[in-house]
């Protein structure tokens, strides 16, 4: 085993606020996450992996999250979209199958233009280019359900592959790139943590830790790289950061507020993560 894994996870709006205001914060206090040898990212974990891989900085991003969010619109789901979706879960729990009808669901959603949807998530990434170290960003097949994971290799550009990865169904439209069409990464799993197998040391930032069945969850994913020798840190919202998260995680009202919690929360949990991510 070798290296250093950084796991960022899904979230929304407020998801990436707050790893962004935890990464600010362990910064301040000298544990320097930027530093991974390789970074997963899912849904709002991609936008942060994109920027922190590409080498942008942290700080500035955190204020850019304390700017006041005037003309920006909370997104959901609406209530036929929501019930369409509750469609989609009945059936075979095969999991492939599932993301499959998941899928179907989120290509007949009517959603804003994807071009558009391109454009929101460009302007999130200061640097639009791959990065040389490893990146890697999930994402799901929206016909066939096939779980996807992006890096340099894939021929797919950092901006679609990010789009890809957030791309929450019946929110925002599926990503056409690379041959097909992808939705966000989270329906496999809100933070896809066991692509750190085989890394020697893992931080795992999880705004969301549940999925939609057992096998999504973040635990048990923990677990098995615990299990397969890794030392593993797991960070999640506390209570203060999910009063300050609030109930919609796509509503850009409360992204200060994450931003600020996921700060100050880094204070308790700067030594649990220098122990494994500073030592020899």
């Amino acid at each position: 085993m070798s290296g250093r894994t950084l796991v960022l996870g899904g979230g929304g709006i407020t998801g990436i606020a707050w790893m962004l205001g935890l990464l600010a914060g362990l910064a301040e206090r000298g544990v320097d996450l930027r530093a991974a040898d390789d970074v997963v990212g899912t849904s709002a974990g991609s936008v942060v992996g994109a920027q922190l891989a590409t080498g942008v900085d942290v700080e500035e991003r955190y204020a850019a999250q304390l700017a006041d969010p005037t003309g920006e619109v909370a997104a959901g789901i609406g209530k036929g979209a929501l019930l369409a979706l509750g469609v989609a879960l009945v059936g075979p729990r095969d999991p492939q199958r599932l993301r499959a009808r998941i899928g179907r669901f989120a290509r007949s959603a009517a959603t804003m233009p994807e071009s558009e949807r391109l454009a929101v998530i460009g302007g999130r990434l200061p640097v639009q280019e791959w990065p040389e170290r490893s990146l890697r960003i999930t994402a799901v097949d929206a016909h066939d359900g096939a779980f996807r994971v992006l890096d340099r290799t894939s021929g797919v550009p950092l901006v679609h592959a990010v789009a890809s990865s957030c791309a929450v169904p019946g929110v925002y439209p599926p990503v056409t790139t690379g041959g097909t069409r992808y939705i966000d990464g989270g329906v496999r799993s809100p933070v896809n943590a066991d692509l750190a197998a085989g890394a020697e040391r893992v931080v795992v930032l999880a705004p969301i830790i549940r999925g939609l069945g057992p096998q999504g969850g973040v635990a048990p994913q923990v677990e098995g790289l615990r299990a397969a020798g890794s030392r593993v840190v797991l960070v999640s919202p506390d209570p203060a950061a999910v009063t300050a998260i609030g109930r919609n995680v796509l509503d850009p009202a409360r992204r200060a507020g994450a931003a600020r919690a996921g700060r100050t929360q880094a204070a308790d949990v700067t030594d649990a993560i220098a122990a494994i991510w500073t030592d020899g």
